[in-house]
């Protein structure tokens, strides 16, 4: 499922800077995979929890992966509708929006940290997860910039105003990929350590506003 997801989003990379609208049908389509394999994992991890009562690491392996492959689910759906976008494109991407929005290293970003966190996930590597954190705020920065340059090419240009909005929902899509890589990042930690990361962030935040 892992790497189905990522070859989604490779392929829906290519598909947008090379503007080929069959690989984004080829995207669009393999989802009904993404989804059937969530579904197959949420069922094997039923079973093994009914039949052989997992304890310990064993127990937070299958927590852990029962949220992981729900995570990997909303992945695929959010590369599916950049696929999608890419059907609606009339024309290919002008080079200079590409550069302006930063959407190659918007990308490139998303597909290394999906890349790290599948790869701390087979090697159980809680310490390769936790670098997927500072990764996301990038993701993050990309994604605030990217707003007030897509409102200043509206102002320079209204009439590819469509383009614009389209580019941005990308961005946006992979901004929200990378929080669910993030998340996924945290169940491994989870799974490895016993640790639950999302708590003690809510706690630190909450202590830094008082």
């Amino acid at each position: 499922m892992m790497s189905l997801v990522s070859s989604q989003l490779k392929k829906g990379k290519q598909a947008v800077f090379e503007f080929d609208k069959e690989l984004a049908n080829e995207v669009d389509n393999n989802e009904r995979r993404v989804n059937a394999l969530e579904l197959k994992i949420d069922r094997d991890c039923e079973n093994i929890l009914a039949l052989f009562n997992p304890v310990a690491i064993d127990l937070r392996f299958v927590l852990a992966s029962f949220k992981l492959s729900g995570d990997l689910e909303r992945m695929g759906d959010n590369a599916q509708s950049i696929a999608r976008y890419m059907l609606d494109f009339e024309h290919p991407i002008p080079e200079e929006y590409i550069e302006t929005l930063q959407l190659n290293k918007m990308f490139d970003n998303t597909i290394g940290m999906l890349d790290e966190v599948f790869n701390a996930f087979e090697a159980e590597d809680s310490n390769l997860s936790r670098k997927i954190f500072s990764r996301d705020k990038i993701l993050n920065e990309i994604n605030r910039e990217s707003a007030k340059r897509v409102a200043e090419l509206i102002d320079d240009d209204p009439d590819d105003l469509q383009t614009y909005l389209y580019l941005f929902s990308i961005i946006r899509k992979l901004e929200r990929i990378g929080d669910l890589a993030k998340n996924t990042a945290e169940e491994i930690v989870f799974y490895v350590e016993a640790k639950v990361l999302k708590h003690q962030r809510r706690k630190n935040r909450t202590s830094s506003s008082n």
